[in-house]
């Protein structure tokens, strides 16, 4: 049977109607703006990260103890989340807020302690801090942070901020700080306990990480090509750790020789008697841990793996929360950390149980692709993915959320 073929009436367009369908990028003069513009996941932040900072800097926020295998499982374990999303609610407006100690934030997530930060990129701290202030959501201080308590609270006076602790051997120097947290106005502090001793990051040893920071050969030649990296470093004030005595040696070097392996339970009461505000526990990786802690005093618990840079083939905090949610909630605040990159990961663990998150890679990606407005970008780019993932799930408000929301691809080991 024959086909009439059809000819194709062809028009060809006018100038004004070309002229709707082609639309240039708005220019961008600002090299900085430019790539965090493109930069659409918190992976394009790494990548970006990645080139701009030498390798020790990079390795020591990129890296984890031994094979990293707690890191990875960490994160494998918010990739195998199946979601269960529900359909024909209204969703046209998604709140992200959420109470924590009582006070409302806009989101639940809030910016992790993290040491070294103005090694990564000389803005540090300052720029965490005013940008979670920006965002309404929590920073917290590091012990090992490279800005003082009084520096943050200075920049960031309407912030949420927090201090972490680390028990000394000198305990009158731990409290020392405390007692700064306090006078500064600080409302909640975070003691870190998973650090009898320093993991095992063999990352930072090969690279030979320390500070103020070693200028071998390699580390000239691994910065040459990063001379906004190097000029940060040569031009500004000398790298230190704010709340410690000059150290020459590595971190795990440090971590060995400052702090406590005898610290205990009763160490926790006693500091709960010193502290008036409240107190989060950070480090926990047992159910029954989590129960001793709340009983020894604590407001609440963050489980975490230390980011998968302490104890390797660590619990997955994930897996450890529908346990812990069982034996404490509702008694204490349940936090989370360690793996998380996706906005979506901050619903699944809220919808697991959780009360809160925090990030610290995710951030310190940020701030080395573009100090403060990076770490704006690493916000901006989590907050728009929970949204879009409340929506997808039908859930308007966190109250909306529950384990009914997710399942697990794989059997919780």
């Amino acid at each position: 049977m024959d086909h009439k073929k059809i000819p194709i009436k062809r028009v060809f367009p006018g100038f004004h109607e070309l002229a709707s369908l082609i639309r240039f990028r708005k220019l961008v003069l600002s090299p900085k703006r430019r790539r965090l513009s493109r930069a659409l996941t918190i992976q394009d932040l790494r990548t970006v990260a990645k080139r701009l900072t030498p390798q020790g800097p990079f390795d020591y926020t990129d890296g984890a103890a031994d094979c990293e295998s707690s890191l990875t499982r960490a994160r494998v374990a918010f990739e195998q989340i199946e979601f269960q999303p529900r359909v024909l609610r209204n969703v046209a407006q998604v709140d992200l807020s959420v109470e924590m100690f009582g006070k409302r934030v806009s989101m639940p997530m809030g910016i992790a302690p993290t040491g070294f930060s103005r090694m990564m990129q000389t803005e540090g701290e300052i720029a965490g801090c005013t940008a979670a202030a920006a965002a309404g959501i929590p920073f917290c201080l590091s012990t090992m942070g490279t800005r003082s308590i009084e520096d943050v609270v200075t920049a960031a006076p309407n912030g949420r901020n927090f201090f972490q602790l680390y028990m000394w051997k000198d305990r009158d120097r731990s409290m020392d700080l405390v007692r700064r947290a306090q006078a500064a106005g600080v409302d909640t502090l975070v003691l870190t306990v998973d650090v009898p001793v320093a993991g095992a990051r063999l990352r930072d040893v090969r690279n030979g990480m320390t500070l103020p920071p070693s200028l071998s050969a390699s580390t000239i030649l691994n910065a040459i090509p990063r001379p906004g990296w190097w000029f940060n470093l040569l031009t500004t004030e000398p790298l230190k750790f704010a709340s410690l005595a000059e150290w020459k040696g590595t971190v795990a070097e440090l971590l060995d020789h400052m702090f406590d392996p005898t610290v205990g339970f009763d160490d926790l009461k006693w500091i709960r008697t010193q502290w008036k505000g409240n107190l989060l526990v950070k480090g926990i990786q047992n159910v029954d841990d989590a129960e001793l802690a709340v009983a020894a005093g604590a407001d609440g618990v963050i489980l975490s793996s230390h980011g998968g840079r302490q104890l390797d083939r660590a619990p997955v905090p994930l897996y450890l929360l529908p346990e812990v949610v069982a034996r404490i909630g509702g008694k204490a605040e349940i936090h989370l950390d360690t793996g998380i990159m996706h906005g979506s990961d901050v619903i699944a663990s809220i919808a697991c149980g959780a009360n809160f998150t925090w990030i610290g890679r995710a951030y310190l990606y940020g701030l080395m692709s573009g100090g403060r407005e990076g770490v704006d970008r690493a916000i901006e780019i989590l907050q728009g993915q929970m949204i879009r993932t409340m929506k997808l799930l039908g859930a308007r408000t966190l109250a909306d959320l529950s384990p009914d929301h997710v399942k697990f691809l794989r059997n919780r080991e």
